[in-house]
């Protein structure tokens, strides 16, 4: 910790039920908690930390082979786990699960919809299409690499497909489907040093 730096006192919204008496009906609102003794990252000292090592797979090999550049983060909102524009991608210093987060972006670039915006009279995918696509492919990247993540990429995937229209057996569409496996396997692949990446 820095000499001299205070605590934050965080101010968390938490949404609660309560049935009404006499009645069956449950009504949910908004409670407020505050939490004491919180630090951002810019008020701590300490060693620069080393970029974790995943076996047999190099994030930043697969962020070069798939000719993606990484920014600084500066989105005003803290909250915001990672972004990606065109082929550029950031992380938010603080995300919970960096490489989930590295790898949904990834998934937002290789399918394309970081570039839809460019093209204002072209056919763009639902934001809750995009979600269920990219994060099903941080997804399959978690699993087949071993990382932590995956029940969360699980719950991500439900809420934007309820948000779509509803969990039934159009959810998420064939084509979307092999898009997402295609980039899987392309990231993957670019990641790997023996292995070239699949080009699209």
């Amino acid at each position: 910790m820095k000499r001299g730096e205070r605590a934050l006192t965080l101010c968390m919204p938490i949404t609660c039920k309560r049935r009404e008496e006499n009645s069956d009906e449950e009504h949910t609102f908004t409670s407020f908690v505050y939490k004491a003794r919180w630090f951002t990252l810019s008020q701590t000292d300490g060693q620069e930390l080393e970029p974790i090592t995943i076996p047999e797979w190099d994030a930043e090999r697969a962020v070069a082979m798939l000719n993606i550049e990484r920014v600084p983060f500066d989105h005003p909102d803290g909250d915001i786990q990672g972004f990606a524009k065109q082929r550029q991608i950031a992380i938010n210093p603080l995300a919970q699960l960096p490489f989930k987060t590295l790898l949904h972006e990834l998934g937002h670039v290789i399918l394309g919809h970081s570039t839809e915006t460019d093209f204002a009279n072209g056919e763009t995918t639902p934001r809750s299409l995009r979600e269920v696509e990219a994060e099903s492919v941080a997804l399959l990247c978690c699993e087949s690499l071993g990382l932590d993540g995956a029940e969360f990429c699980r719950g991500y995937i439900q809420n934007w497909v309820r948000r779509g229209g509803g969990l039934n057996a159009e959810a998420i569409p064939e084509k979307s489907a092999q898009k997402i496996f295609r980039a899987a396997d392309q990231i993957i692949r670019a990641g790997r040093a023996e292995i070239d990446p699949v080009t699209t």
